[in-house]
């Protein structure tokens, strides 16, 4: 098993469209964020998690036609990052594809470009695109592979964007409008995928008994403990996944206005998507039998 994971934006300043390779800071806050997040799939026998000339996070904040080049520049990096990992893979080795937020956005265009109606779609383990929202009528149908309906259901579609209530999301949805989807037409507000992590499924509920880890980060000690039954989630009418109020737990300052838990969207079921990765990936083991 390989996974290939897309980090989220970890460059916020403001002097360039893109950030470079060696940036500094960028780079520290991108090995914070692959710890806490891509942690959850490190049973695998390899996890690629590439260095990427990302989108700085005021390209995805309007329409001007340099925020479009700058997101195109990070693609660019992600595809010549795909191919290097696809070249090290071993005949028939599965895959899991996953990332998050400008890693999750990149990720919907990776699979609509090198896997949908290829034969790596059939080594597709799981695609864990969270954090950006996937369109049901404008992304999913080129994608190449289906929603998850069921918990143990391999090769296919995992999505969520986590909040608290009371929510406000207008920033966020405003954000998703300015994108096209993957068939080129605007998303306007179509509705977009919710899979509840506690269970796996797709527009459910399940109350914190079934949260079997929230990750509470340690910053400066660059570790965490799992804390279990801390948080539920369920799939709200507006396809975002509500956390009911703010959990009280000390998760550090990357909580975002609104009560916009999205730096918090893996961490947060960090149990429960490391069991969801291995399920799906005995699931896919078994159907090669």
């Amino acid at each position: 098993m390989a996974v290939f994971f897309l980090h989220p934006t970890s460059y916020i300043a403001r002097d360039a469209w893109n950030a470079s390779l060696d940036d500094g800071a960028s780079r520290e806050r991108a090995d914070l964020f692959v710890q806490g997040m891509a942690s959850p799939f490190n049973t695998a026998e390899a996890v690629w998690a590439p260095r990427y000339r990302q989108a700085a996070v005021g390209a995805f904040l309007t329409a001007k036609q340099e925020a479009g080049q700058a997101i195109d520049l990070a693609y660019a990096d992600v595809l010549a990052s795909f191919e290097i990992f696809t070249r090290h893979l071993r005949p028939g080795q599965p895959i899991a594809l996953a990332g998050h937020s400008q890693g999750a956005f990149l990720l919907r265009r990776l699979l609509r470009d090198r896997v949908a109606g290829k034969p790596l779609a059939e080594r597709l383990v799981g695609a864990w695109v969270i954090g950006w929202p996937v369109s049901l009528t404008h992304d999913l149908p080129r994608m190449g592979v289906p929603a998850c309906t069921r918990a143990d259901q391999p090769g296919c579609i995992v999505s969520w964007l986590s909040v608290a209530d009371p929510a406000e999301t207008g920033m966020l949805l405003k954000a998703y409008a300015r994108r096209t989807g993957l068939d080129g037409q605007p998303v306007g507000g179509s509705a977009f995928l919710c899979t509840n992590p506690l269970n796996g499924t797709p527009g459910s509920s399940a109350g914190a008994a079934s949260n079997l880890g929230t990750l509470v980060p340690d910053f400066e000690a660059r570790t965490g403990k799992l804390v279990p039954k801390a948080v539920p989630a369920s799939c709200g009418a507006d396809d975002f996944l509500h956390i009911g109020p703010p959990p009280k737990l000390e998760l550090g300052a990357y909580v975002l206005p609104g009560n916009n838990y999205h730096l918090y969207d893996m961490t947060l079921f960090w149990a429960n998507l490391r069991a969801d990765f291995e399920r799906r990936t005995q699931a896919w083991l078994a159907n090669q039998k």
